[in-house]
């Protein structure tokens, strides 16, 4: 059984991408499973939902920025064994500084099976027009806590979205009433071009977003994420 999916930048090359799980640059500190390239791959249904959406975002001088799409099975199962281990806390002063390691799956932060494994979620955000430049991520650069402000996290190229993404930490629920206004305005900009583009938002993670006619409601797909897992 195919899943039909396409590469996103082959449906629209205008929304930007940052494949963190195909980088150090993610809440574990290496390459996760199952990135074998930095690529997003959707169902065709999802990419062409998430294009009328670009074109909204852009009316109004903004891009989508995607940092993660279809996921592999395998890579969820890198999620859980990896939280299950004492230990390999290397990133935890930046992804959860203010929550156990112990505790992320039992909070909702990670969990198995991820509707990325179906194809049609993405998590995303916005990026003002022209795109600032994005900052790399050296391995072994002082880390900084994704719940801090702005200006004191690390330089995503991305608006204010009050904290930074895969940020395990109540800051990051979608209707947090401690972050600051133009934070909270990015988040409900981001909200209303998704749901006006068929896609539903999860409460505790501001970036996750389902394309609710979801052509693989029921199933969970291992294709490793490359270029020829499309089509």
């Amino acid at each position: 059984m195919s899943p039909g999916f396409v590469v996103l930048s082959d449906v629209d090359h205008r929304i930007l991408t940052d494949i963190r799980y195909a980088t150090a640059y993610n809440f574990i500190g290496r390459r996760v499973d199952g990135y074998q390239e930095p690529l997003c791959l959707l169902t065709r249904r999802a990419a062409e939902a998430l294009r009328r959406v670009q074109e909204a975002a852009l009316a109004v001088g903004r891009s989508l920025k995607v940092y993660d799409c279809y996921r592999p099975q395998r890579a969820t199962e890198d999620f859980l064994n990896w939280a299950g281990q004492p230990g390999q806390d290397a990133m935890k002063a930046e992804f959860y500084p203010r929550v156990a390691k112990a505790e992320l799956v039992d909070r909702g932060y990670l969990g198995a099976p991820s509707a990325h494994s179906r194809g049609s979620t993405v998590d995303l955000t916005l990026v003002d027009v022209p795109p600032p430049e994005q900052a790399r991520f050296e391995p072994g650069q002082p880390l900084l806590a994704c719940t801090a402000p702005r200006a004191q996290r690390f330089p995503d190229n991305s608006v204010d979205m009050g904290t930074g993404f895969d940020c395990f930490d109540p800051l990051s629920h979608t209707d947090s009433d401690r972050i600051g206004p133009v934070a909270g305005e990015n988040r409900r900009q981001l909200r209303q071009l998704m749901a006006d583009g068929g896609f539903v938002g999860y409460d505790r993670e501001w970036w996750h977003f389902r394309y609710r006619d979801e052509p693989w409601p029921d199933t969970y797909f291992d294709l490793p994420v490359t270029r020829s897992s499309a089509g």
